[in-house]
This record gives structure tokens, sequence and C-alpha cells, in this order.
């Protein structure tokens, strides 16, 4: 097996792996939201999450770690074997569509683009003294 033929082979367990990762994280985020799931980030919010919204925020985050692991694969198979301007080009439309996927899905996820703090501005963490912050 040459060089080419393993990167070739990298990219397709790259793109298995990404379809993976949103297929099985579909199905476990339904008993995780039906339980009540909510990140760490919010669980110090009052108001709870409805099930509906606590299975769009895991399904958000499965959808961005498989679509992290298709721009890799993308990336891995055009520009690793043999790049031209056209390949480029394409690999180029590929990730800026998936950028933008990504970006809107945190969005949603989040309330806030991937850039911004958060709302309180992390006072609250920055507050304590080092030796009672959270990890």
């Amino acid at each position: 097996m040459e060089l080419p033929e393993i990167i070739e082979a990298a990219g397709r367990y790259m793109d298995v792996a990404g379809v993976a990762v949103m297929v099985i994280g579909a199905v476990v985020s339904i008993p995780l939201a039906l339980r009540g799931f909510r990140p760490r980030r919010q669980a110090a919010d009052s108001e709870p999450l409805s099930v509906y919204r606590s299975y769009r925020q895991l399904l958000g985050r499965s959808i961005l770690l498989g679509l992290e692991l298709l721009v890799a694969a993308d990336i891995i198979r055009t520009v690793a074997v043999a790049p031209t301007y056209e390949s480029v080009g394409v690999l180029a439309i590929i990730v800026l569509i998936r950028t933008f996927l990504s970006f809107s899905l945190e969005l949603e996820i989040t309330g806030r683009w991937p850039w911004q703090k958060d709302p309180d501005g992390g006072a609250s963490e920055k507050a304590l003294p080092l030796s009672q912050r959270s990890p």
C-alpha cells in the first residue's frame, strides 16, 4: 500500500467517524435530554431547560463535532494527496460552508458567537480566589 492510498483510506475513515459521531450523538442525546441533562455551563442557571431545548443543544454539539471530523477528512484527502487549484478551491468552499454551519450551530446552542465571552463576562469566576475556581 502506497502513501496516497493510505491517506485516502485515512480520509474515508475520518468521514465514517464524522457521520458516526452525528448518528450516535443523535441517538444518545434522546435519553440524556429526557433525563434533564444540562451542560456544566448552564447547570448554574435557575430555570431548567425543556426536553426539546436540551435535545437540540446536545444534538447540536454532536453535529459540531461531526462537522469538524468531516472537515478534517476533506483536508486530508484534498491537500495531502495531490492538490490542484480545482481541488483546493472545492475544499475552500466546503470548509466555508461547514464553518458557517458550525458558527450557526454554536450561536443556536449557546446564544452567542464563538468569539464572544460569557454573558456575565466570567466576573463570578474571576472574583473567586484561585483555590476556589472550578477546573
